[in-house]
């Protein structure tokens, strides 16, 4: 039966709920090894460290000491997104996040866009982290033997300057490119092993931190919180407007939450441990991005943040006045950064390889190999992708880009409970449902996704209009006609 293009536009993916989810190989091929502690491992390893290690140097100017507002904003958002993520995550128990929880409640075509918005969001959350990973190499370096890369080989050659966008040839940001080489054949030799490598890496993370609230609490000020709120409105960021301004920068540190719903094929029993993983996953780096926060700014001047690399290992070096503090906290920020790039880029795989097996995108990006069960060229295509931006492209493009398209998820994950709750009418498995109804926590969430969203630049959202128009394009000359359920239809 031939559709019309209204019905081709909404037309929904059915919802299996009569599958019964153990260990072995999902319905797709992947294989289910993660548990709830590697699953939760993987959602802090992909959030705990980006908002932290890297974007207090780009929210505290804006904020000032009021930054932990902006942190706690970003928190309750994602909180309330959380619980909806819990009750998508137990109903629609797949990978591709968002993707899919769209694809099953308000149609394929808003399903297509949301899947743009999260290769956009995972795909330079990707990059600017691993931007972030060459200024603590770079610190690391100088303290353990005495030496640093060379500027030409650790800066970009497209950076945001007073004057704009400058360009610099000849330069590139080696150290990224190195790191995602090296994320990419780890996750290569299959899922199992990237899941255990990371919780290694993210206990590791954990660990390194206490030993920085240890020691920045030690040299803790109260003056330094003095003005709360930033004064200076040159930027359009004193009061309230600079803590929104930073909460929408250091949201996309919060991504860890769709990174788990991502692993939906490849979990054991992911109705039961899916949610249970976002929700302890958010627990967990809520405590340590305020305890963090706070020890930071109580060590050191607000104004000392703006343009400090490599920034908590430098708090720990004025407090202490000697060097081995600082060499710690950076060999575990290279840990660190390193299990958020790994996450990062593997949530980024197996969001396409749903497109994929939905007909929306190239089969390539679903083809596993036949012994590690890991999709090949999809990983190649990520790293080659993530590499190039990392090692030629400044952080600064990239922060507010992935804020903007981890709130447009949230937005759609948030829509989708309520359309979900109305489609199964009451007939709907038993099983965690989002608190006071389908309709008030998914609306408050949506309401702080949008009031965090519109502080962010009016570069960022001229990018994200141009992004979008691309992925319009080629649902309509790809996707629309290799839609598997258009096959079906017809």
């Amino acid at each position: 039966m031939n559709q019309t293009l209204g019905q081709k536009l909404t037309r929904t993916k059915p919802i299996d709920t009569s599958v019964e989810y153990g260990q072995g190989l999902s319905s797709s091929g992947l294989s289910r090894s993660i548990g709830l502690f590697s699953l939760t491992m993987i959602g802090v390893g992909a959030t705990i460290g980006t908002g932290i290690f890297f974007t207090m140097v780009e929210a505290v100017p804006k904020a000032g000491p009021s930054v932990i507002l902006s942190f706690l904003m970003a928190a309750i958002t994602a909180g309330l997104t959380a619980l909806c993520y819990a009750e998508l995550s137990f109903r629609i128990p797949a990978s591709g996040s968002s993707y899919s929880f769209a694809y099953a409640t308000v149609g394929e075509f808003l399903a297509f866009i949301m899947a743009a918005c999260l290769l956009l969001e995972y795909g330079l959350a990707a990059s600017a982290t691993a931007i972030g990973w060459s200024s603590y190499l770079n610190n690391f370096l100088g303290n353990a033997v005495g030496w640093q890369i060379p500027e030409i080989l650790r800066s970009p050659m497209i950076v945001s300057g007073a004057q704009g966008v400058e360009f610099h040839p000849g330069h590139v940001n080696l150290p990224p490119i190195l790191l995602v080489i090296m994320c990419g054949f780890l996750l290569l030799r299959g899922t199992k092993e990237s899941a255990t490598t990371n919780a290694i890496m993210v206990m590791i993370k954990l660990a390194i931190l206490i030993f920085f609230l240890v020691i920045a609490f030690s040299g803790f000020d109260s003056a330094n919180f003095y003005p709360f709120f930033n004064t200076d409105n040159s930027k359009g960021f004193a009061g309230m407007s600079g803590v929104t301004a930073a909460a929408g920068t250091v949201f996309f540190s919060f991504i860890g939450l769709d990174t788990v719903a991502t692993a939906g094929d490849e979990v054991k029993n992911p109705k039961r441990n899916v949610p249970r993983g976002i929700l302890a996953a958010l627990a967990i780096v809520t405590v340590f991005y305020l305890l963090v926060a706070v020890a930071a700014l109580g060590a050191q001047p607000a104004a000392q943040f703006e343009g400090q690399e490599a920034g908590l290992a430098v708090i720990l070096q004025h407090v202490t006045g000697k060097a081995w503090p600082a060499l710690i906290l950076s060999a575990g920020a290279v840990i660190s950064v390193f299990s958020v790039t790994l996450v990062t880029i593997y949530g980024q795989t197996r969001i396409l390889f749903a497109i994929s097996r939905d007909g929306l995108i190239p089969k390539s990006f679903q083809r596993v190999h036949p012994r590690t069960l890991a999709p090949v060229s999809n990983t190649l295509i990520v790293c080659l992708v993530v590499a190039l931006v990392a090692g030629f492209v400044d952080a600064t493009f990239l922060w507010d880009m992935v804020s903007m398209g981890t709130l447009t998820a949230f937005i759609v994950v948030s829509l989708a409970v309520p359309v979900l709750r109305r489609k199964e009418n009451g007939n709907g498995v038993k099983g965690f449902r989002v608190p006071f109804g389908p309709y008030v926590v998914p609306g408050l969430s949506i309401f702080a996704c949008l009031y965090i969203m519109r502080d962010l630049s009016t570069t960022t959202f001229r990018v994200f209009f141009i992004w979008m128009t691309v992925a319009v394009l080629t649902y309509f000359f790809y996707g629309i006609h290799n839609s598997r359920l258009n096959k079906k239809a017809d």
